[in-house]
């Protein structure tokens, strides 16, 4: 054996360096060898021979069945050392619970209670994504259950048991079908069972849902995603402990019979666990008790008891009016006992008086049936409701219920900010979100903000989980919503306050809530029989102060609807409360809640329509993934890009895409640049923001809706007339243009004077002359029969021109205005005529030349369409210098499609891009010429064209120099020229 334990494996010398321990970065264990068990079978070995190191574990189990599950308690396997060590398993899902306490007798006067509760990674086989790859502080989820199991087994030590006891509950493993925290609850009770702490359990902790109105045991976590209803409830054997509930509205008849459900199946929990600690639990021990003795109490009550009453008939006391005077009774009882020297008296006198204090209320609600502020027993302190008082929030609303005042404001975003949960079981993020803050002032207290805080997340769960029944469905309602709820004066129940204001808040943000959702707290004021600790005689108080909360038996919050409850929370101080008086307390309840409604349903009853300025917008628009991966970039770089810039918030889903933005204004620019991106499905008479990308003769280049190319015609331009393109844009100008269609080709027509207003002081044009219709274009370069017949077809094509000179000279080819009436066009733009010479200067105000919309909105001739193809390649011809003159002789009827134009010049300075104007007259030189016209060099680099005219001279030369003038601009924006005939 030795020598096969000894002997090195060869195998271990082939592993290749990356593959060793040291590679990896483990500790080196055993001298950096592996060990190997020995060849021999464990089976081979004599079964009577003694194993070395072997220990048996005594574990000692219960089984049992409650709604059809199979549960199992086991001790004595793992945390041996601990006082109370159980494992509860409920199919795959198993937690650990254990209990300690302190051996010391530290002086105190109240119980040091500490319930932890986790639920690591590990239980459920994945690895945390935190950075450092461990768990965190606790989440909620954690110190909702652990006030879950705190809750019901704190009643249950006895009176003076002041020794820290601390129950930590964890889960082992869990399968996702069923809740730990019921497991937790009854597995703690019976840890404290098994230890040697005095306590009065056990307890039994259950689970009710309801699907399609039949009641459900111990529902799985798929069960309960259908259900109406959450109630878990806690129990001793014939009396309640703890109740906590979330409903869908259910009616106070059906949760009465809930309750009486849930009490015998939690009693099936007792029975085990008591077989349980008879087998394998401690002997209780004697731990001291923190008693008081009969003539001290007696002493302190004779000095203390009649100023007490004195403060307490008086109904005029406030809050702090009360406790000032109460606390100057208490200095005036400790200068008594200091005088005597009664040291034993001074050590217990805080809790001494405060025990007085509550034998004198509670006397009075019992007997006389008088309340400390003086009202009756049923009767709802004084509302006051406003919403709306921070009308820059989405929401907000201040609740005043007596001293008591909450003010809450709502917040909606986008999907993507719901809020995401690394709970075992359960979903994995939620949409609506409460949270409650309690600050000191609140109390007219000092103290320091810290983090979360259990009883700030116990309560702002409760009040979640009133509301939450009424929220629209998600598919109606896509928003993220939080409620930010924060107590500005607090004298009991503010978590029943904030679900008041919560409900408003939602109603004021425009949220169609079903219903107003209010909730008021019941106590109970009690008299025992101290012979067999039964409960004699009771009150039932409705919308308790915080005194009466303190001084009382019972916390019963409750909230709801008219139409049925929504949420409970059921905290009690004695060692529980009989289910027959839990039940009597929700008749009280409603009546109150009532009150309630009808004061909020008076201030707001419905959604509120928002101020545009401030109002949230959401919209959700769809793309395919490709578009959408696109959006998001690199790692969401830009996404987050996006974000950063406009303030907006953007979920992508499965081709989805949701922008939630605070206002409008934040909301176009989202989508701006959304659109920049990955652009919308485009629609003629849609608006869109685009970049020109290109300026030519003829229009511009826009690119808009995530990198889509379309043309900005130079028609489109304006509703003034432009003489350049370059005047009104500009490369790398951003526009809002609208898709005013496609042509034959598929290809995009945009235009800028559509989204501009038409300017009222212009006169129509139509009115003044014949022009083309807009579907057709004058062709400058159709044959001259073509012309001819046109023209005689309709009649004079030109209006009387008032100069002699003109009406001499020939007609030109395109229908425009008289130069007196395009002198009298640019006078309305400021610009100065100089006369029949032609010369004209642009003001400074306005050095923009325009040219009557009418004509650079013509389109091409009915009988010329199908030539246009041809028609840029004539253009392209007719101004180039090369040799290839007759190339296109015979293509008669072509449309010019290029050139540029220049704005004005005189005949007596050189001709530049901004002096040429219309009407003006000039002395051009035969550049080249054309089967069907002239191609004229102005000079300053300038070219235009004139067609020959029917009868008119066609012998020219190039060189000649003829006086001419502008009679038009093509709608590329060529210079159209007619010969003027010298007198």
């Amino acid at each position: 054996m030795a020598s096969v334990r000894n002997k090195v494996n060869p195998l271990l010398c082939n592993i290749p360096y990356v593959l060793t321990w040291r590679r990896f970065g483990f500790r080196t264990i055993c001298s950096g060898r592996l060990g190997f068990a020995p060849s021999t079978s464990p089976s081979m070995v004599d079964a009577d021979t003694p194993v070395a190191g072997t220990k048996v574990l005594e574990t000692f189990s219960e089984e049992f069945e409650i709604g059809s599950r199979k549960i199992t308690l086991e001790t004595g396997k793992i945390a041996r050392f601990a006082n109370g060590s159980v494992v509860l398993a409920m199919e795959e899902t198993k937690v650990l619970s254990t209990v300690a306490s302190s051996k010391g007798d530290a002086v105190r006067d109240f119980l040091p209670l500490t319930v932890d509760y986790q639920e690591k990674q590990f239980a459920q086989g994945v690895i945390p994504t935190t950075y450092m790859r461990r768990e965190g502080a606790p989440k909620e989820r954690e110190l909702l259950c652990g006030r879950l199991i705190d809750r019901p087994i704190r009643p249950l030590f006895p009176s003076g048991f002041y020794h820290e006891v601390q129950v930590m509950a964890s889960v082992l493993s869990s399968d996702g079908k069923q809740d730990p925290d019921i497991m937790a609850a009854n597995a703690s009770s019976a840890a404290l069972m098994l230890s040697d702490v005095p306590w009065g359990g056990p307890i039994g902790v259950i689970r009710i849902g309801r699907i399609s109105g039949q009641f459900v045991v111990n529902p799985s976590m798929d069960e309960l995603s259908i259900s109406d209803l959450n109630l878990v409830y806690a129990c001793t054997r014939d009396k309640t402990l703890m109740i906590d509930v979330q409903a869908r509205e259910i009616s106070e008849k059906d949760l009465e019979a809930a309750l009486r459900l849930a009490h015998p199946e939690a009693v099936k929990y007792l029975d085990p666990q008591i077989r349980l600690a008879a087998k394998a639990g401690k002997q209780k021990k004697e731990y001291m008790l923190s008693m008081v003795s009969e003539k001290t109490f007696e002493k302190i009550q004779n000095l203390a008891k009649e100023p007490i009453e004195a403060v307490f008939t008086d109904p005029t006391y406030g809050k702090f009016e009360r406790g000032e005077a109460l606390e100057k009774i208490t200095q005036d009882v400790k200068r008594a006992l200091e005088e005597e020297g009664d040291d034993e008296g001074l050590k217990i006198l805080p809790k001494t008086v405060d025990t007085v204090r509550k034998q004198v209320v509670r006397r009075r609600i019992i007997s006389e049936g008088l309340r400390v502020d003086g009202r009756r027993l049923d009767e709802v302190r004084p509302l006051y409701c406003e919403t709306g008082n921070l009308p820059v929030l989405h929401g907000s609303a201040l609740f005043s219920r007596g001293d008591t005042q909450v003010l809450c404001t709502v917040t909606l975003g986008a999907p993507g900010d719901a809020q995401r949960l690394d709970s075992l079981v359960g979903p994995s993020s939620k949409r609506f979100m409460l949270h409650y803050s309690f600050p000191p002032f609140c109390t007219n207290e000092v103290g320091k903000r810290t983090g979360l805080n259990r009883r700030e997340v116990g309560h702002g769960t409760l009040a979640e989980k009133a509301l939450l029944a009424v929220l629209p469905p998600e598919d109606d309602f896509p928003y993220t919503v939080r409620i930010n709820s924060e107590v500005m004066a607090s004298d009991g129940s503010t978590s029943m306050a904030t679900v008041c204001g919560g409900s408003m808040a939602l109603m004021d943000s425009g949220i169609p809530l079903r219903e107003h959702v209010a909730g008021l707290s019941v106590g109970l004021v009690s008299e025992v029989d101290p012979s067999t600790g039964e409960i004699k005689d009771y009150r039932i108080l409705t919308d308790i102060l915080g005194l009466e909360d303190h001084l009382g038996d019972m916390d019963f919050k409750i909230a709801g609807t008219r139409n049925g409850v929504t949420a409970i929370q059921l905290d009690i101080k004695p060692a529980g409360i009989p289910l027959d008086i839990i039940c009597e307390c929700l008749g009280p309840a409603l009546k109150g809640r009532l009150q309630i409604l009808e004061h909020m349903e008076r201030e707001i009853s419905s959604p509120r329509i928002q101020d545009d300025r401030y109002s949230p917008r959401l919209v959700t628009l769809k793309y395919s993934n490709d578009a959408l991966r696109r959006l998001i970039g690199p790692v969401g770089a830009l996404k987050r890009k996006i974000e950063d810039e406009t303030g907006a918030r953007i979920s992508v889903s499965d081709g989805t895409l949701t922008i939630v933005a605070k206002n409008q204004s934040v909301m176009e620019k989202a989508q701006e640049k959304v659109d920049f991106i990955i652009g919308r499905e485009i629609e003629i008479g849609g608006v869109y923001k685009g970049i020109v990308v290109s300026v030519k003769e003829y229009g511009a280049f826009v690119e808009f809706n995530g990198g889509q190319q379309g043309l900005l015609h130079i028609s489109e331009l304006s509703h003034d007339p432009v003489s350049r393109v370059s005047d009104v844009v500009s490369l790398g100008q951003q526009l809002s243009l609208m898709c005013i269609g496609q042509d034959v080709r598929g290809n995009i027509k945009l235009s800028l004077k559509a989204t501009l207003p038409r300017p009222k002081s212009k006169t129509d044009i139509s009115t003044d002359e014949p022009v083309a219709p807009a579907s057709q274009e004058v062709n400058v370069w159709a044959a001259i029969e073509d012309v001819s017949n046109e023209q005689e077809k309709q009649g004079a094509t030109s209006a009387p021109e008032t100069n002699d000179s003109t009406l001499k000279s020939a007609t030109p080819a395109v229908l425009i205005r008289s130069a007196a009436e395009c002198d009298e066009e640019e006078k309305n733009y400021g610009l100065n005529s100089k006369g029949d010479n032609g010369s004209q200067s642009a003001s400074k105000s306005d050095k923009k030349t325009r040219i009557p919309s009418s004509l650079s909105e013509s389109g091409f001739s009915s009988r010329n369409a199908k030539k246009s193809k041809r028609g840029k390649d004539a253009i392209l011809d007719l101004i180039s210098d090369d040799e290839s003159e007759q190339k296109h002789t015979s293509e008669v009827g072509q449309h010019s499609q290029n050139g540029s134009y220049k704005d004005d010049a005189t005949s007596e300075t050189p001709m530049s891009a901004n002096k040429l104007k219309l009407g003006m007259r000039v002395t051009a030189k035969v550049h080249q010429i054309r089967a069907l016209g002239l191609v004229l060099d102005l000079g300053g680099g300038i070219r235009g064209m004139y067609r020959f005219e029917p009868g008119a001279k066609r012998d020219f030369d190039v060189g000649d120099e003829l006086p001419v003038r502008c009679s038009s601009f093509s709608t590329k924006g060529i210079p159209v020229l007619s010969l003027v005939k010298e007198e």
